[in-house]
């Protein structure tokens, strides 16, 4: 097995704890890394790599840290990737069964001194998560490329790690092996409230680096990642990429880097997603598939390499050598065709949407609202969508409305009830899901989404753009008389 977490409150007592546990139940090794500190893509790495049966990562994703804030325990299967839910299923019963457990006493193994020991019949292996997971990307990635750009000394980047788990791997490959410049990395150490802060690359969270990235002596290139590192934000001088864009452009050029050069199978996004990625796979002659939001969906694809890149519209992205989605991966992605183009991130998406047009999109979230009145907004819509094709609103005319529903082509299983969709004319789409990430009451998100293939048009601001669209979604959904709110409290 292996264990690590994101460094959140509680992460080296629950690892202590766990240890015991599987003293007691007769595990024959556990790979532990060093400090207790492993991000979700490097354990999903670690246990492909020593072909574990499987690993369990203490994280909360991008939820706050700390002794009053959130802990989560998830495991992953022996592809490196989450529990399927047919896996989850059986700990759940399991779990609805259990009249006792086992554990065994000893004293707390030391976490920061790399090496094995034995208790028992169990093997300990203290691992360096950080030099695992740089070999890695130094396969994948042109690292002498990357250094010689910023060796010119007219390339900057700024990094947030945001107290989280991200900071050492950060710090190694940017500053160190790829010769950024030090302090290029911000909150690099990982902290157990994370610094106070939500640990959630987006505007909002991420305020810092995001005004540092449209102030005047701006650095050329910025990014952020989350709690656990599976999550990006990439931004350029006074632009941030959208998840959609980011995934497409990704894809377009994933020729010219070295892991991918000799072509990609086909990819996949999560249904909120933007579908800029549609495009390019289209223009490939690949396939493009659209699955629930879960990064569980993308597991069959890839294990059967239907597919090569995925993501989802939460800032996540990742290919086919993990089974999680990868923060750094996604950066060093963009800074290897940064090397490669000698462009700046601004002309690169520039030149994007007028080969391919623009996807103006965001997503509108609705905060702490009740279960209940989330669900009465669901149930509303959900009654409307047989009448609502051919009614006219805003001065659109809907297309078609459905509650997603994705048939696996691999093991031919249904999901079902993920997201209620609603198609207008000049290709815009709404979407409306209830959040099950938040530990506090629920959040209603709506993902508001029209396309401009039009270059002349493409140069409007994201919430201009998009006005007549977040109107007509307020108004079919009624969320002002079944919320209460007027606005969304998060705009991404």
């Amino acid at each position: 097995m292996v264990l690590g977490g994101d460094g959140r409150f509680y992460n080296r007592e629950a690892i202590q704890i766990i240890l015991r546990m599987a003293v007691a139940n007769g595990i024959a090794k556990l790979f532990i890394g060093q400090n207790g500190i492993l991000s979700t893509p490097a354990a999903s790495y670690l246990i492909r790599k020593l072909r574990a049966d499987g690993g369990i990562i203490l994280s909360a994703s991008h939820n706050p840290g700390g002794p009053e804030a959130d802990f989560g325990i998830k495991f992953n299967s022996s592809n490196g990737g989450p529990a399927n839910t047919e896996l989850s299923d059986k700990f759940y019963h399991a779990a609805c069964e259990i009249t006792e457990y086992k554990i065994t006493e000893f004293n707390d193994i030391d976490l920061s001194t790399l090496g094995d020991e034995r208790i028992g019949n169990t093997e300990i292996s203290i691992v360096d998560s950080v030099a695992e997971y740089c070999s890695l990307m130094e396969h994948l990635f042109d690292f002498d490329r990357i250094h010689n750009l910023f060796n010119s000394g007219a390339f900057h980047i700024r990094f947030d790690a945001m107290h989280a788990v991200t900071g050492p791997y950060a710090k190694e490959i940017f500053e160190k092996k790829l010769g950024a410049n030090h302090g290029s990395v911000v909150r690099a150490q990982p902290l157990e409230d994370f610094g106070g802060g939500h640990p959630d690359p987006n505007p909002m969270y991420a305020s810092e680096l995001y005004a540092h990235m449209f102030a005047p002596d701006a650095p050329d290139f910025g990014a952020a990642s989350d709690g656990d590192g599976d999550r990006n934000m990439i931004m350029g001088r006074q632009l941030m990429v959208s998840p959609g864009d980011s995934l497409a452009i990704i894809a377009a050029n994933a020729s010219r880097i070295p892991g991918y050069r000799e072509g990609i199978t086909g990819i996949a996004r999560s249904m909120p997603t933007s579908r800029a990625v549609d495009r390019v796979a289209a223009y490939m002659g690949i396939e493009c598939f659209e699955t629930p939001t879960g990064w569980k969906y993308f597991g069959n694809l890839l294990d059967n390499r239907m597919i090569t890149f995925c993501g989802e519209e939460s800032f996540g992205t990742g290919s086919d050598h993990l089974r999680e989605k990868d923060g750094i991966w996604a950066v060093l992605f963009w800074l290897n065709i940064l090397a490669e183009r000698q462009q700046s991130v601004r002309d690169i998406v520039h030149q994007h949407w007028r080969a391919f047009g623009r996807h103006y999109y965001c997503r509108h979230d609705y905060e702490g609202v009740s279960l209940q009145q989330g669900e009465d907004v669901l149930a509303h819509l959900s009654e409307q969508l047989p009448q609502l094709s051919g009614k006219k609103v805003e001065g659109h005319t809907i297309l078609s409305g459905d509650n997603f529903c994705y048939l696996d082509p691999v093991d031919n299983s249904l999901s079902e009830n993920q997201g209620l969709r609603i198609v207008l004319d000049n290709e815009i789409r709404i979407i409306y899901r209830l959040s099950g990430t938040s530990t506090e009451g629920a959040t209603l998100r709506v993902y508001l989404e029209r396309f401009e293939p039009e270059p002349e048009k493409q140069h409007l601001d994201t919430q201009v753009a998009l006005a007549d669209v977040a109107k007509i979604s307020r108004t079919l959904a009624k969320i002002n008389e079944l919320t209460g709110l007027n606005e969304p409290t998060l705009i991404v």
